[in-house]
């Protein structure tokens, strides 16, 4: 029981790891939103998920491991799963920033990030009621 409640909130930590990662890049994008040549970037969060989890498929290898060490810092996240978004239209500056599509991506990055916190306090909070004795209520 206690591995599976460890391995649970193990891969709730990536999860959250990696939702604030993507929130500094989106947060760096609408940032440079007027900075001519700035090309906007943005990770495939499911499959960098499944390499900080150990469970990307065999063929995930040319992409290259992500390690995301928790006192290591926000930025650690390797340039091979970053990608560059693709401009919705062309710009004279060369700037791919969207800002529609960074502000809906930035809102549903929050939510989500917000909806692991909560699952995380759920599952921490179940466990502490199944470690009460029946006395305490």
């Amino acid at each position: 029981m206690i591995n599976r409640l460890s391995d649970s909130l193990d891969f709730q930590s990536q999860a959250l790891t990696l939702r604030s990662e993507r929130q500094r890049l989106l947060a760096s994008n609408i940032a440079n939103a007027d900075t001519p040549g700035y090309l906007a970037r943005d990770m495939d969060f499911a499959a960098a998920l499944r390499q900080a989890t150990g469970s990307a498929p065999a063929g995930a290898a040319a992409m290259a491991a992500l390690k995301l060490p928790l006192a290591a810092g926000f930025g650690a996240a390797t340039e091979t799963t970053l990608r560059y978004a693709a401009p919705s239209q062309s710009n004279l500056d060369g700037n791919s920033v969207d800002m529609d599509r960074e502000r809906a991506s930035f809102a549903d990055n929050a939510l989500k990030y917000e909806a692991s916190l909560r699952f995380i306090n759920g599952q921490v909070r179940a466990m502490l009621d199944a470690m009460k004795s029946p006395q305490q209520g």
